[in-house]
């Protein structure tokens, strides 16, 4: 963690290899991500054998943080993916942070509004 930089818990992210195909479809990251039905921020990933992602995403859990500048946030570390945008408004990069992928988040957009948009596939992840 940097000192100039905020970092707040956004949500866990848990890799699965159980051969399921449940949650919104990614073709670009292959990649299916569903919402745990729980009370807190937990999402299920399940990767497709053409997955181009990084091997830490697709085996290790990850926690992401949104922080208030990603380009600091990232400067001198191990960037394993991005920074993009996944989501409209929303910019990401992933670290890997000794063997632990770490995702950083920018954006201006409430949970509300970047929930609602994963779901319902909205953003270039999700396009063709």
């Amino acid at each position: 963690m940097k000192p100039d930089v905020t970092y707040t818990f956004h949500h866990f992210g848990i890799p699965l290899q159980d051969g399921l195909s449940e949650g919104t479809h990614s073709e670009k990251a292959g990649m299916y991500t569903a919402d745990n039905p729980g009370k807190f921020r937990v999402q299920w990933h399940r990767f497709t054998d053409e997955s181009p992602l990084h091997p830490l995403l697709k085996t290790v859990p990850h926690v992401a943080f949104k922080v208030d500048n990603l380009s600091k946030a990232i400067e001198g570390e191990d960037v394993i993916l991005g920074p993009y945008e996944p989501i409209d408004d929303f910019f990401v990069a992933v670290i890997n942070d000794n063997g632990v992928p770490i995702e950083l988040i920018e954006t201006t957009l409430t949970d509300e509004e970047i929930w609602g948009r994963a779901r319902s596939g909205q953003g270039n992840l999700y396009r063709k």
